[in-house]
């Protein structure tokens, strides 16, 4: 049987939390190991406990999700983040990717998406709303430079392709009339190839590279 997915909740809203951890301890697939108030609860308890994932709110006292999320992904490196915020522009979301956060949501997503991204971030794939996925993507675009392609099939760069456009596994599979199995297979070549681990980093890495520009 698969080990439950063991979860870390930061955020300084008592009853928002609470409500939230009583939710992922009903799933069969998950566990919260942890709750946190503040940035710095964030930080101890992810080193002590090393949560799989950890639901991490934006705006905390004394340090923010921003700079929690900077300090758990070089103390906990394999510890992935899921960021809930209110914002979705540039000054807020490039930021928090650029620190090392794998998911990035809005607040206003239901119980059943935010249970569907913990377990999406677990496995180590980025969920992004297409609003900031195309955020991304205006962000590093005009950051250009056109080194190889690291040796990536055609294929891939299809993946990589829709990747940008945020379009999650399923969907990418759907649109390439393949198995997500194949898809989650192609990516884990893709990370090996560009040496990254996530699909933000990869989305990051090509649109900076202009590997798409004229596909």
């Amino acid at each position: 049987m698969r080990k439950k997915i063991k979860v870390l909740l930061a955020d300084d809203h008592v009853v928002l939390r609470e409500a939230t951890a009583e939710l992922v301890d009903n799933q069969a697939d998950m566990m919260v190991v942890g709750q946190a108030g503040t940035g710095e609860q964030t930080v101890a308890l992810a080193e002590s406990l090393q949560p799989d994932v950890i639901v991490m709110d934006v705006a905390m006292p004394r340090l923010n999700g921003l700079e929690a999320t900077r300090l758990v992904k070089v103390k906990c490196p394999s510890t992935r983040v899921l960021v809930l915020s209110a914002h979705h522009d540039s000054e807020h979301v490039i930021p928090l990717l650029e620190a090392g956060a794998t998911s990035y949501l809005p607040k206003t997503v239901s119980l059943n998406e935010l249970l569907e991204a913990i377990r999406s971030t677990e496995r180590g794939e980025s969920v992004l709303p297409s609003s900031v996925a195309s955020v991304v993507v205006k962000h590093f675009s005009g950051d250009i430079d056109y080194e190889g392609r690291v040796n990536l099939t055609e294929r891939e760069m299809e993946v990589l392709r829709l990747v940008t456009d945020g379009l999650s596994n399923d969907q990418i599979a759907k649109s390439l009339h393949l198995s997500t199995r194949t898809i989650e297979a192609h990516l884990t070549h893709i990370y090996s190839k560009l040496n990254v681990s996530s699909r933000t980093e990869a989305a990051m890495l090509v649109v900076r590279k202009g590997w798409l520009k004229n596909e």
